[in-house]
Order: C-alpha cells, then sequence, then structure tokens
C-alpha cells in the first residue's frame, strides 16, 4: 500500500520521541486514562509540522506526493487535501471566480457552503431551478434548456456551480451543460460530495471530472474510508481558472494547524480506492451491495423508491426507501432506529441509507426484517406532498445583498410571512440545503411546508424563535 504521508507519521511514532510541541497531549502522554484505550493510538500520529512530515501550506515532502498520487488516481490537473470538508473547498472554488458585485449562476438546491461562499465574496447569484422528480419528490439536476437560458443572459458570469450528484445519489449527464458553459469562457464548478467513489467507473456514475468540469469537489468521508472533514478538491483546468488563486484561499480559509490524521486517511482512502481496483475486489462489493438491497426489497411494509426520470443515474452506494403504510419518513427513521439501524436523513416521505464501499461487518437478515413488525405498530401520520421550487427556471433575489442590508428586521408569525422577505437562512438538516434563503419572499406553500417540519420535529437551522413558529423577515423600506 503505497501512502507516503501514513508511513512517514507511523515511522515518526515508532521512533518514541520526546514530544515539546503541540498539541497538548504530546503523543497521548497528558490525556485522561479512561480516553486513553479509545484515543491513543491516534493520538501518536496527531502532531504538527515536524522534520520530515512536511506543510500543507506549501508541501514539498510526502503531503505532496500523497496530493500527487490522488490527482494520477483522478485524472485532475493538481488535487489538494482538504481537513475543513467540502465546505471549503466550496468557498475556495468560488472565491477564486469571483469579485464584488460579479454574477455568478447556481444550482438552486447546492448546499448551504455555496450560498455562503457566493455571500463571501460580495456576489450577486442568478438561481437555477432544478427539476423536482415524481417519484421521490426531491430536486434532481438543472435541465440543460434552463442552463442555456441562464447563461444567454448572463453571458457574463464568473462561473456556473452546480451540484452532481444530489444527496441521494442521483446524477446527470452535464457533459453538454459544460461545453455549454465553456463556449462563454464560463468556468463550471461542481460540488461533487458524494462522489468522491465514482472513480471506480461503472456501475458508478461519471465524474464531473470526465465530464469536463474545471474543479471537483469531492467529501472522500462522505463513501471512502476518511475521516469526518476530509476532502479533496480538484483543479481540472488552467485556461479558465487561476491555479494560484484557489490555493492562496485554501491556505487562507484552512487551519494553519491541518490535522494530520485526517491528511494521513485521505492518503489511506486514495489507497484504498487504488487497492479494489488492482485487486478486482468491485464485483464482490457490488455483490454484497445487491444481496442487501434485496433483503430490504423483500420487506412488506417498506419499499425501495427509484427515480422517475430515466435519465438520472443512481449511485448504488445510496438507498432510499419509504413506508408503503403512509408513514412520514421522519417516522420511518425513528422505527428504523428502535432496531439500530441509523439512517443518513429523512424527508418528509423517505430515508436515505447510505451503504459501504466493501468493509467486514455484516447486518443481520433478522434485524431488517423486523422493521415489518415494528412499522405495523404504527399509525399512518404523513400523506406524502410533492416539493414545490417556484414556477420560474431563473430567479434572482428581489433586492442585492447590499440593499437588504439597510432593511431593518423583525420577528413575524408563520401566519403572516407569506409575502414577506425573509431575513435569515431556513435550512432543513440534513441535507444542509436552504429551503428559504434570506432575502428570498415566502410564499404560503413555503411557509406551509415549513410549518410540517418543525410540527414533525424536523431539525431545522435558522432563528432562536423558528421552533416558536416564527420568522426573521426583513421590513422593506415601503413598510418603514
Amino acid at each position: 500500500m503505497n501512502t507516503p504521508l501514513y508511513k512517514a507519521l507511523i515511522q515518526h511514532a515508532r521512533r518514541n520521541s520526546h514530544s515539546f510541541h503541540v498539541p497538548g497531549h504530546h503523543n497521548g502522554d497528558v490525556f485522561f486514562d479512561d480516553a486513553k484505550s479509545i484515543f491513543n493510538p491516534l493520538l501518536t500520529i496527531d502532531v504538527t509540522e515536524l522534520a520530515g512530515l512536511d506543510d500543507l501550506h506549501h508541501p514539498t515532502g510526502v503531503i505532496k506526493e500523497a496530493q500527487e498520487l490522488v490527482s494520477q488516481l483522478y485524472g485532475s490537473a493538481e488535487s489538494f487535501f482538504l481537513v475543513n470538508g467540502t465546505t471549503v473547498g466550496n468557498l475556495a472554488m468560488i472565491l477564486s471566480v469571483c469579485e464584488p458585485g460579479d454574477t455568478i449562476l447556481v444550482q438552486r438546491n447546492c448546499h448551504k457552503s455555496v450560498f455562503h461562499a457566493v455571500d463571501l465574496a460580495g456576489a450577486e447569484p442568478v438561481y437555477l431551478a432544478p427539476d423536482i422528480d415524481a417519484a421521490l419528490h426531491v430536486p434532481t439536476h438543472v435541465p440543460l434548456d434552463t442552463i442555456k437560458e441562464a447563461l444567454a443572459a448572463y453571458p457574463d458570469a464568473k462561473g456556473l456551480v452546480l451540484t452532481n450528484p444530489t444527496y441521494y445519489g442521483h446524477s446527470a449527464d452535464l457533459t453538454e451543460i459544460i461545453s455549454e458553459a465553456h463556449r462563454y469562457g464560463i468556468p463550471v464548478l461542481v460540488d461533487e460530495a458524494h462522489g468522491a467513489h465514482f472513480v471506480l467507473g461503472e456501475p458508478f456514475p461519471v465524474s464531473a471530472l470526465k465530464m469536463g468540469a474545471d474543479i471537483v469537489v469531492q467529501s472522500a468521508h462522505k463513501t471512502l474510508p476518511a475521516m469526518t472533514m476530509g476532502s479533496y478538491l480538484h483543479l481540472n483546468s488552467s485556461c479558465r481558472i487561476d491555479r494560484d488563486r484557489v490555493a492562496e484561499y485554501l491556505t487562507r480559509l484552512q487551519s494553519s494547524s491541518p490535522s494530520y490524521p485526517i491528511m494521513a486517511s485521505l492518503d489511506i482512502a486514495r489507497a484504498y480506492v487504488e487497492h479494489i481496483i488492482e485487486e478486482q475486489k468491485l464485483s464482490d462489493i457490488l455483490q454484497r451491495i445487491q444481496s442487501l438491497k434485496q433483503t430490504f426489497d423483500s420487506l412488506t411494509n417498506a419499499e425501495a423508491v427509484k427515480p422517475a426520470d430515466p435519465r438520472i443515474i443512481t449511485d448504488p452506494l445510496k438507498l432510499t426507501i419509504r413506508s408503503k403504510r403512509g408513514h412520514s419518513g421522519y417516522t420511518l427513521q425513528n422505527i428504523l432506529e428502535r432496531v439500530n439501524i441509523f439512517t443518513e436523513l429523512a424527508d418528509e416521505n423517505q430515508v436515505l441509507l447510505v451503504l459501504p464501499l466493501g468493509g467486514k461487518r455484516r447486518i443481520n437478515v433478522e434485524t431488517i426484517k423486523s422493521i415489518d413488525e415494528e412499522i405495523e405498530k404504527m399509525p399512518p401520520d404523513q400523506m406524502f406532498v410533492s416539493a414545490e421550487w417556484g414556477a420560474q427556471p431563473v430567479t434572482v433575489l428581489p433586492y442585492q445583498k447590499k440593499v437588504l442590508q439597510t432593511f431593518k428586521k423583525e420577528y413575524v408569525d408563520f401566519d403572516e410571512a407569506a409575502g414577506r422577505l425573509n431575513a435569515d437562512d431556513i435550512i432543513p438538516y440534513p441535507p444542509g440545503i436552504p429551503m428559504i434563503m434570506a432575502g428570498e419572499r415566502m410564499t404560503k406553500e413555503s411557509v406551509q411546508k415549513l410549518s410540517r417540519l418543525i410540527s414533525m420535529k424536523t431539525h431545522v437551522q435558522g432563528n432562536m424563535k423558528i421552533k416558536e413558529k416564527q420568522l426573521l423577515v426583513y421590513i422593506e423600506e415601503e413598510k418603514s
């Protein structure tokens, strides 16, 4: 296993050296004894920029070598380790192409970190509405026609930001979209957080890297064996992207004390993928995944749900299941937790499971089958509803952000909120996609949906009074 950074850390740990440097646990010596049995093996490699261990912000040794191995595997021009998750990659890639006042085209169902980046850049976002899948009632990809409309209307946009695949593992062919954007000289930036394993090839979807995207960010920790917050940023273009500007923002935004265990796990995650390829392990892994899915399919009271759109390719590592007896996804999630099955997320209609890419642990078939009995105990609680994302495919906020900043704010009850300008991002988490963004005008439908979510005790990030069914709104000039 060629893992230069990980091996360098292990070699340093075996020296049994005396630590007179940070971090303050000093190779695990200063630590609660009760916690040492869990943490101690990791603490021995939780070090700082020592001789032979390189520097993430100016790599010339083992970190540089480890990043080059990632780049070779993924076929990028250059790849970077991220220790602050895909969030920091999204921030860096957007800040690197935008200046205050610039226009940027953004898929509306992007992660909140994308919108935070746009705000930090001072750019003016143009929102591109995705399709809503008829079977799952969740947003998927932005149609090509919508992209063409936006490009024609905003030919001087500094970037096109897309999410592919979605949280649910739904992937679309972006080839034409990327080519169309490039005709205008506009770089395409893709949040591919859930696609770090796509490099394995069929039956997984194609990575946006292969489709020609200019920057692609991937959360290695989501589907590969990397520690939480471990991600990759891949550069795929030199003519539309300023490489040094991206690197500069990564240096500014990432911790000046990056976690060596996280970086080592990124080194290992890449090696794990290479091992699957070299040892031809993929067919066995897929067989196990299929067997697990068949067990869920055998349930009487629950079923797997697939997208209605035949153009969408679903990642085999994602499994969406729904109660056949009219339970909401939140109730079904609670039922699963009763039998010790913890899922990635729930929504009004279904739950999402992220399946492992290998591993040795097996779930007892009887545990899965016990779900049927638990579902029968629960009365139905929710009719399925369709997701809505507005009638217009290409939209902008009613006011520019600099104008919004001049408005005062006030709290109003939910039943008074329709028609008002929302003043704080409303984000069901997970998946972390803003349902109502600051500056958007709220509709009766969006307020009703939010009210349902609060009633279902969904975790919603927003203002401090949201659980009291109050929303923070802007006071527009004509109302002040």
